[in-house]
């Protein structure tokens, strides 16, 4: 189908889509925890001013209390800071607000030691602003350097070590709700074998052993339900064969209409068997149909040769699948429109985009488009019909001869008016 392409997703978006969702859930869920956590502790640190600046503040009036005052002579502020380091076997520079050194003691800390390489001498441990706005810098601690950023900076690296060692943690979890999704599908699909392992002893492990002893019960159920459908089909073959045996025996005792009547009973009877063997093969847990390359126009008109008013049209459309169910596909579709519609009946062969589709309809008004779905239901027959026949599996193999194929079938509106039959098979490009 022709028509513009929609915007690319973006980075963030194929991102996501990449990873499980209920992992990326959890994960994000945390970092955010951790990141509004760091925020709250930030903000509250710097509105009401947190110990270590406190501290800070402390010292530096202390210092500048103890120290000789800005405007003090150079050999009064030499002494101060003599005082200040005696006993702390400490280097002390003493600056003023524009770096330029006032008092020494031991060998002098440079300016700006912590941002620039190459320079010699002791690096600062202890940076105190003082309230005049001269620095004293210490090779011995006094006090902390930068509160505000080393709180910062310890949070950042608190967050950064729990997300990176929750990642392990969270991912554990949701691998082991992917493994019981993966069973969870694979006994829908259809394998009735799926199990999970049970790893742990929490909820997860306590669900993964619900879903198995769920897919025991379930594979028995089904296993015995299909043994009875199987045994049971093929046990009515054997009284009617006796039925046909007895009708051949006495068959110049017998009204020719009551004969036929009974006959066609009987043909009727054989034909819901073939039916139903065949939908309960087709509902085997595993597929071991031997597909192989058929042309599904040279199919078609094998069987439409076997009606007088059948109409082909179409292109070739080769297709790997099993030539037993796809004849029965059609057959049944021809059969459907001939018994319940009105002659002729047209069949429509196309292969476009990697797809064969079939088409096939009649003259009649079509089936209600509330009943769409409903016809393709085992066992439901549509009332008000031209001829009431048949046990109602037809169209059900239908579809599941398509799905089995990899394909879908299904009751749509026609152009013209009424509703025709199509069937999607994909060609072995597609597959």
């Amino acid at each position: 189908m022709s028509g513009a392409e929609g915007p690319k997703p973006g980075l963030l978006q194929r991102f996501s889509r990449g990873l499980p969702r209920l992992y990326f859930s959890f994960y994000v869920a945390l970092l955010v925890v951790l990141l509004l956590f760091a925020i709250a502790v930030l903000q509250s640190w710097g509105r009401s001013g947190g110990p270590l600046e406190r501290s800070n503040a402390t010292l530096s009036r202390v210092m500048m209390n103890v120290l000789a005052p800005l405007d003090a002579p150079h050999a009064e502020q030499q002494a101060a800071l003599e005082r200040v380091a005696a006993g702390l076997n400490a280097h002390m520079t003493l600056y003023t607000r524009d770096w330029r050194p006032l008092a020494v003691v031991g060998d002098l800390i440079p300016a700006r030691h912590w941002r620039q390489r190459g320079i010699t001498g002791p690096p600062p441990e202890s940076y105190v602003r003082l309230p005049d706005g001269r620095r004293l810098l210490s090779s011995e601690p006094l006090g902390f350097i930068r509160p505000k950023a080393a709180l910062q900076n310890t949070m950042l690296m608190l967050a950064l070590v729990i997300g990176v060692a929750a990642f392990p943690l969270v991912r554990r979890l949701t691998k082991r709700l992917e493994r019981l999704q993966q069973g969870v599908e694979s006994l829908g699909a259809g394998d009735l074998t799926a199990r999970v392992k049970v790893e742990g002893n929490d909820e997860v492990a306590r669900l993964a052993q619900s879903f198995n002893g769920a897919a025991d019960k379930i594979e028995q159920l089904v296993g015995a339900h299909k043994t009875l459908l199987a045994n049971a089909s093929h046990e009515l073959r054997t009284p009617l064969a006796r039925i046909r045996l007895a009708l051949e025996l006495i068959k110049d005792n017998v009204d020719p209409k009551r004969r036929a009547g009974l006959e066609q009973d009987i043909a009727e009877l054989n034909d819901l068997l073939d039916e139903i063997l065949l939908a309960s093969r087709l509902g085997a847990l595993t597929d071991t149909t031997q597909y192989e390359e058929i042309d599904l126009l040279a199919l078609a008109a094998e069987e439409c040769a076997r009606y007088d008013e059948a109409l082909l049209d179409g292109e070739s459309a080769v297709l790997q699948g099993d030539p037993r169910l796809l004849r029965r596909l059609l057959r049944n579709l021809l059969e459907n429109a001939y018994r319940h519609g009105v002659p002729p009946v047209h069949v429509t062969i196309a292969a476009e985009q990697g797809v064969a589709r079939v088409l096939v309809w009649d003259q009649g008004p079509g089936i209600p488009e509330e009943e769409f779905e409903r016809v393709f239901e085992p066992f439901y027959r549509r009332r008000n019909t031209r001829d009431n026949s048949g046990a109602g599996l037809g169209l059900a193999l239908i579809r599941q001869i398509a799905r089995r194929h990899g394909g879908e079938a299904r009751c749509a509106l026609r152009g013209g008016g009424g509703s025709c039959f199509e069937i999607t098979l994909p060609l072995p490009s597609a597959r």
